[in-house]
């Protein structure tokens, strides 16, 4: 059965700025990506994802680099971040021209891997946080991301105080989503300039890959923005 191509776009960021996220199809394949949005896939760029809290700030050297998260102003390039149950982030800054993607799973959400973005953006861009527009794509909700207290206690160490959480029959739900948007809020990013998907990656396996509903190995979907017309 051929998997139908998912293309969201949030409509938070407005018509001047190319931001997606994708499903199943056609997933983080730059190739198929490229035919999707009608870019070269030369000028697509994505890091090599380690699960570190490493932001790369990418000038003209498009090699592969070791990175968690990509934060630019370069114009014509796709940057972009693969996931499968992690969560994909989008980020722009319209004032200054600087987009940024980042990849945060359940360590780069407590290593503050969004939040590190955002001040690499004022330190490298002197953006504002204040003008900076934030995409939350589809990942693994609460509602199927039984997590142990180790994994609990460190997301919380960093995000702080929030509904992110529940404790059902015994087992600690955690939403990393909900978690990111609770620290890139006192960063200093306007609530009102947060949008969240309301998919799970675990509940839609016909839409998306899940790694956990694989139980394992499984292919990729991605997060993808770019400043692809003047």
């Amino acid at each position: 059965m051929r998997v139908m191509e998912i293309l969201i776009y949030p409509d938070i960021f407005g018509k001047h700025i190319t931001a997606f996220f994708t499903g199943k199809s056609p997933g983080a394949d730059p190739e198929k990506i490229a035919g999707a949005v009608s870019v070269d896939k030369l000028n697509i760029y994505m890091p090599v994802q380690k699960h570190t809290d490493k932001v790369l700030v990418l000038d003209s050297d498009l090699s592969p680099k070791i990175a968690d998260a990509v934060i630019t102003n370069n114009r014509g390039i796709l940057i972009g971040i693969q996931v499968a149950d992690c969560v994909p982030v989008l980020l722009y800054d319209a004032k200054r021209n600087v987009i940024g993607v980042v990849h945060a799973g359940w360590r780069g959400t407590a290593a503050s891997i969004l939040k590190k973005s955002i001040e690499a953006m004022h330190e490298r861009f002197a953006s504002s946080p204040d003008d900076i527009k934030i995409a939350i794509g589809p990942s693994i909700r609460w509602c199927c991301y039984h997590v142990g207290y180790d994994v609990l206690e460190s997301v919380e160490k960093a995000t702080g105080i929030g509904e992110y959480h529940i404790n059902r029959g015994g087992a600690y739900c955690l939403d990393l989503a909900s978690a990111n948007k609770y620290q890139a809020i006192p960063a200093g990013v306007p609530k009102e300039n947060i949008w969240v998907s309301d998919e799970c990656t675990y509940c839609h396996p016909d839409k998306f890959y899940s790694y956990r509903f694989a139980k394992g190995t499984t292919g990729r979907q991605g997060g993808f923005i770019g400043m692809l017309h003047r």
